[in-house]
C-alpha cells in the first residue's frame, strides 16, 4: 500500500477522533505525510520531533533511566513515546517512531535498520520492531510506512 493510501486510509478510519506523533529518526515524515492528505486537520492535530533524549524526558516524559539502560532504539521507549505524544497533544491516538537510519549502529549494539514503532489508544499500546535494510532515506521511509500501517490495523482499518 502507497504511504498516501496508508494516510487516507487511516484519517478515514480515525474519523471523530483525534492523532498524535512522535517521531525521531523519521523526523516528521509522518506529519509530513498525514498534512498533505487535504482535511487531516479533522482528525490530526499534531506531532512532537524528539530527535535527541532531552526532548523524549522533557516534552514526551520518558524515563532517563529507560534511555540509559534500553536506550533511545527500544521498544520500551517507543511505547513511552507514544504515551507521551498522546498526553502531550491530547489525543485519542499516538504514533511513535525511534530507530536507526545509520550511518551507525548505537552504544547497546543495535545494528543500522533497527526501527521501533508504538501506538497507543484508550486500549492500550503496541510496539513492533523492525529491521529495516538500505539507505538512511529508505530506512526513514520504510519506517514511516510501518508506523502508518500499525495505526492503521490497531485502529481497525
Amino acid at each position: 500500500m502507497t504511504k498516501k493510501k496508508l494516510c487516507s486510509d487511516l484519517l478515514s478510519t480515525l474519523a471523530g477522533k483525534t492523532l498524535a506523533t512522535a517521531e525521531s529518526c523519521t523526523g516528521g515524515g509522518i506529519g509530513q505525510a498525514l498534512t498533505a492528505i487535504p482535511g487531516s486537520s479533522k482528525v490530526y492535530k499534531g506531532g512532537i520531533i524528539c530527535y535527541v533524549n532531552q526532548i523524549k524526558r522533557d516534552l514526551l516524559h520518558v524515563p532517563a533511566s529507560l534511555l540509559e539502560t534500553e536506550g533511545a532504539v527500544s521498544a520500551s521507549v517507543a511505547e513511552a513515546m507514544a504515551w507521551g505524544a498522546r498526553e502531550a497533544l491530547g489525543a485519542d491516538v499516538a504514533i511513535s517512531v525511534t530507530g536507526l537510519a545509520g550511518p551507525d549502529g548505537d552504544e547497546f549494539g543495535r545494528p543500522v535498520g533497527t526501527v521501533f514503532v508504538g501506538c497507543a489508544d484508550g486500549s492500550g499500546a503496541v510496539v513492533q520492531e523492525h529491521h529495516f535494510c538500505g539507505t538512511r532515506s529508505q530506512v526513514r521511509e520504510k519506517a514511516i510506512q510501518a508506523a502508518l500501517a500499525l495505526a492503521l490495523a490497531r485502529s481497525g482499518g
